[in-house]
C-alpha cells in the first residue's frame, strides 16, 4: 500500500515537473520574442531620430524649419503608428502564449484525472473478484 501511493507521489511529482518545465519554457519563449519586437522597434525609432535630428542641426532658414516642422509631425505619426503596430504583435505572441499555457494546463488536469481514476478502477476490478 506504502509503495503504491509513494509510485502515484512520484508520477504525480514527475508530471508536475514536466508541466512547469514545458510552462517555463513557453514563458521564457514568449519573453524572448516580445523583448526582440521590442528592441527592433526601439532601434528603428532611434535611427529615425537621429536622422530628424541630424536635419534639425543642418537648418538654417525659415524654410528650413517649416519643412521640418512637418516631417516632424509625420515622424510623430510614423513612430505612433510603428508603436501600435509592436503593440498588437506583442498582444498576440501573449495571446498565443497564454493559449498554449492553457493547452498545457488542460493536458495536466486531464492526466491528473486518468491517473486518479485508474487505481480507482484497479481497485473496483480487485474487489468485484
Amino acid at each position: 500500500m506504502n509503495q503504491q501511493i509513494n509510485n502515484q507521489l512520484f508520477a504525480f511529482t514527475k508530471q508536475f515537473t514536466d508541466s512547469a518545465f514545458k510552462a517555463h519554457s513557453l514563458a521564457l519563449k514568449s519573453l524572448e520574442t516580445v523583448a526582440e519586437l521590442q528592441l527592433k522597434a526601439l532601434e528603428q525609432q532611434s535611427n529615425v531620430t537621429a536622422e530628424f535630428v541630424a536635419e534639425a542641426m543642418e537648418t538654417r532658414d525659415a524654410s528650413g524649419l517649416r519643412s521640418l516642422w512637418e516631417k516632424g509631425s509625420s515622424l510623430s505619426r510614423e513612430n505612433a503608428e510603428r508603436a501600435v503596430a509592436v503593440s498588437q504583435e506583442v498582444i498576440a505572441v501573449t495571446q498565443k502564449t497564454a493559449e498554449s499555457l492553457n493547452a498545457l494546463m488542460q493536458e495536466q488536469r486531464q492526466a491528473a484525472n486518468e491517473a486518479v481514476v485508474a487505481p480507482v478502477a484497479a481497485t473496483k476490478k480487485a474487489a468485484a473478484k
